[in-house]
């Protein structure tokens, strides 16, 4: 193993949930026709799951889990923990059963274990490019419908940080919200007195006069600094001082984050770690010998 899994594992009842409702999806109204038809009920199998790809790990929770809803008796070995690095042909995982559960359950255990450990690639590509800095990797609410928990779960893995999960759990106060309230104040006056004394306020500006106002009103714990170049960022942090948390954010890039992260900043989030990661290109196959 090279690497410890990330602190907070899943909901277990998440996870099944989840594995259920897509095992159902893809077994539809009569099941795994192939597998039936082909394979001897009594017959077993001991397959692998390997990279195919360099990468970073995520998913093994809900991989296991596949193989475990359609027998309990699959053996499911994991040879590495959430987070490992991976290079070509590392071994994942070994799994010895019978052979109908165990294939049937095949597509559905690639599925969650190549889309998160995509986004855990992506993730560690960003997290690695700022690594010299303070700055962390966070993600946002652009994320697969019904996956978010697991895909702020890989950007964990990939070494990223987790923005809030939903509109419940923080406030963020956009451009939207300051437009319709009437004025940074106003938005600002809302919200502290909405909210409990246990949830944060952040808040979106886009230029230097607008951060001026949030300070000097002082009712925010992070300010969100969108779309702005590296001076702007740099002068934006020297005016924070420390007062509140520094998030950039706004067409971040593998050729902008490491400039970005050098001004300051304390956070960067990047909605495309999670809506444009590539999934990564894992397999599973009858094991050898």
């Amino acid at each position: 193993m090279n690497a410890r899994p990330p602190l907070g594992g899943l909901d277990p009842i998440a996870v099944r949930r989840a594995v259920e409702a897509t095992l159902a999806e893809d077994l539809g109204r009569a099941g795994d026709i192939t597998t039936a038809a082909t394979i001897p009920a009594s017959a077993t199998a001991r397959l692998v799951i390997a990279a195919r790809q360099p990468g970073r790990l995520a998913g093994l929770q809900l991989a296991q889990a596949a193989f475990a809803a359609l027998d309990p008796s699959i053996a499911f070995a994991a040879e590495l923990v959430d987070g490992a690095a991976l290079s070509p042909g590392m071994v994942i995982a070994r799994i010895e059963g019978p052979a109908r559960p165990a294939l049937s359950a095949e597509r559905t255990a690639l599925n969650f274990l190549g889309r998160l450990s995509g986004v855990a690639t992506a993730t560690a590509v960003y997290a690695d490019l700022i690594a010299h800095t303070k700055a962390k990797i966070c993600c946002t609410r652009k994320t697969t419908p019904g996956l978010r928990v697991f895909e702020k779960y890989a950007v964990r893995c990939g070494g990223g940080a987790n923005h809030r999960f939903g509109l419940d759990d923080a406030i963020l106060i956009k451009d939207n919200h300051i437009a319709v309230a009437g004025s940074i104040e106003a938005a600002l006056d809302g919200a502290k007195a909405y909210i409990g004394h246990l949830v944060k306020i952040e808040i979106e500006v886009d230029t230097l006069d607008q951060l001026d106002r949030v300070i000097a009103h002082g009712g925010a714990d992070v300010v969100l600094l969108d779309n702005m170049g590296p001076d702007t960022l740099r002068e934006a942090v020297a005016r924070i001082g420390g007062r509140m948390a520094a998030e950039a954010s706004g067409n971040v890039s593998l050729e902008t984050v490491a400039a970005i992260a050098e001004t300051g900043v304390d956070l960067i989030s990047v909605g495309r770690i999670t809506h444009s990661a590539p999934t990564l290109d894992l397999g599973l196959d009858v094991a050898v010998g």
